[in-house]
């Protein structure tokens, strides 16, 4: 009787030892499965043949198909203008192209953009002479040195370079002058910058710069004769860009959105890598590993989806550009959605022991301190960012009031290099940290429409180190002379003295700059305790501040 009962106990017992395995083995397979496909796409995306899948380039449409592919084979629904695609256009402004642009003197090439540039409104044309820089004769290119404007005009604040020099040539033309060659002698600076947003009207002769070091050394005796051949071909640069979207539909009120931008660098063309090599930067980590995470995570919501959010699964391209992408779509939605909050991967995976998982966004809804505490969180060693600030796709949504949670496993010494590559991937941290984000949203599913709150300055990030900030977020798709603001730190200098976003900021002390790249190298001069003037336009009204860094 006694055997007969251990034997009534051990049964169910043995059954749910026997069930518990089968659960642990069905759950390691999806693991490996999982991790598998991870590798199967960072491999893909982050082989050669895509040429680091550089905004506007074959690379960038390989990696386009390989999403679009994956997303059909998942049974996504398409949610692009085109499919699952939605392509855009981005305006990188004038260029002097540099198989047609040259200045030769005797014999030997200046370097564009180095020794020499033409300016944004200069004519377009080719000239052969021999000249003296110091006259200027009928039928020949006139050389004018700019000293003596800027040293009239060094106290002078409405003094306006450009204007000076569209006047110089047109009266240089007016003389029969066949281009206008400037330069300057003095120690004044002269912000002859090439504005590649200027839509004013063309100079009648082709007009060009040649700096101070470059003109001394090809024209060490102005009154000497000189053969020189110049040529001026300019022409407004745009490349395509693609985004590609898929979606979930629940039939529920709000729509959660996962994104990871999938575009890198390409070959280092945009002059945003780290290193100096003309080679394919793979960009594995940058973003290859966040796009192969919303793929997989795409997945598994498609499998089992908490069923009270929809979801919008968007790939950006553009983000090495200025969240290109991101901001397109946020401008021009390929759907009508509630947004409840934003997810965005970027850079997850070199998890391990020295690079901790960082999630920013944290102070972006009261509903992410219990929902990131309480998820199963899978043993990751996690650091929280309150900001919702930061230097990837969810700022542009955070500035548009969604919460959000930003993944990202931390710099490391190949971050925008060519040695970025898939053989460095941690693919199961990477697979955990997926497993982990599908918790947070199964935990948030019954939590409604998440709350919005503004928070501070980022702490996390990878952006370029100065030793002087405003503390604005600029808007890289403006294409105005200046630099728009996109956004305004708190606490900063910027929010102190008032800038708002949609200022257009032109000038810090002597120096102008016409566009982001500028803005960088001029706030590169000063350090911090500095004290200067800052220049600004808010609509018509122009605007000046003093400041001290």
């Amino acid at each position: 009787m006694k055997k007969a009962f251990l034997l009534l106990v051990l049964i169910p017992l043995l059954g749910i030892t026997q069930s518990k395995k089968k659960q642990l083995k069905a759950e390691k397979q999806a693991t490996q499965q999982l991790v598998a496909h991870l590798r199967d796409n960072v491999k893909y995306l982050a082989d050669d043949k895509l040429e680091g899948r550089r905004t506007g380039t074959k690379g960038e449409l390989l990696a386009m198909h390989y999403l679009e592919e994956q997303y059909q084979q998942i049974g996504l629904e398409p949610k692009g203008t085109d499919g699952f695609v939605q392509e855009f256009t981005i305006d990188e402004g004038k260029q002097a192209d540099v198989e047609h642009t040259y200045f030769i003197a005797e014999g030997k090439k200046l370097e564009l953009n180095s020794d020499f540039f033409p300016l944004a409104f200069s004519a377009a044309g080719t000239i052969k002479a021999t000249v003296s820089p110091s006259l200027n004769e009928k039928d020949a290119p006139w050389f004018t040195d700019l000293a003596g404007a800027l040293e009239d005009n060094a106290a002078n604040p409405h003094f306006d370079i450009d204007d000076y020099i569209k006047k110089l040539a047109v009266t240089a033309a007016g003389k029969h002058a066949k281009a206008l060659i400037l330069y300057n002698s003095s120690a004044a600076t002269d912000n002859v910058l090439f504005n590649k947003n200027d839509q004013s009207p063309l100079s009648p002769i082709p007009v060009m710069y040649i700096n101070k070091e470059a003109f001394k050394k090809y024209f060490p005796d102005q009154a000497a004769s000189v053969n020189i051949s110049v040529k001026v071909t300019l022409y407004q640069k745009t490349r395509k860009a693609r985004n590609v979207i898929a979606y979930i539909n629940n039939n529920a009120a709000n729509t959660v959105i996962l994104g990871a931008h999938y575009d890198h660098l390409g070959y280092g063309e945009d002059k945003n890598a780290l290193d100096t090599v003309h080679a394919v930067h793979n960009g594995a980590d940058d973003n290859a590993s966040g796009t192969s995470a919303l793929i997989e995570l795409a997945r598994m919501l498609k499998k089992s989806s908490p069923a009270n959010n929809n979801y919008l699964i968007i790939s950006f391209s553009g983000e090495e550009l200025g969240l290109m992408g991101s901001k397109y779509w946020l401008e021009h939605p390929t759907t009508a959605i509630t947004p409840n909050y934003m997810i965005n991967m970027d850079m997850v995976g070199r998890y391990d022991t020295a690079h901790k998982l960082t999630i920013g966004g944290y102070g972006t809804t009261p509903a992410w301190g219990d929902l990131l505490n309480t998820s199963n969180t899978k043993g990751l060693l996690i650091k929280f960012d309150s900001s919702g600030s930061g230097p990837s796709d969810h700022e542009a949504f955070y500035r548009k009031n969604i919460p959000v949670l930003f993944f990202f496993t931390g710099s490391h010494a190949d971050y925008h290099k060519a040695t970025d590559d898939w053989q460095k991937i941690n693919y199961e941290g990477e697979g955990t940290i997926v497993q982990y984000i599908y918790n947070i949203i199964t935990a948030a599913d019954t939590k409604g429409k998440l709350a919005f709150t503004k928070t501070s300055e980022p702490k996390a990030g990878r952006s370029a180190k100065f030793s002087v900030s405003l503390g604005i977020i600029p808007d890289y798709g403006y294409t105005g002379t200046g630099v728009r603001v996109d956004g305004v730190s708190g606490g900063k200098l910027a929010e102190k003295i008032g800038l708002q976003a949609g200022d257009v900021l032109l000038q810090l002390g002597e120096y102008k700059f016409v566009d982001v790249m500028s803005y960088m190298q001029v706030l590169s001069k000063f350090k911090k305790g500095d004290q200067t003037k800052l220049y600004s336009r808010r609509g018509k009204e122009e605007k000046l501040y003093d400041i001290q860094f």
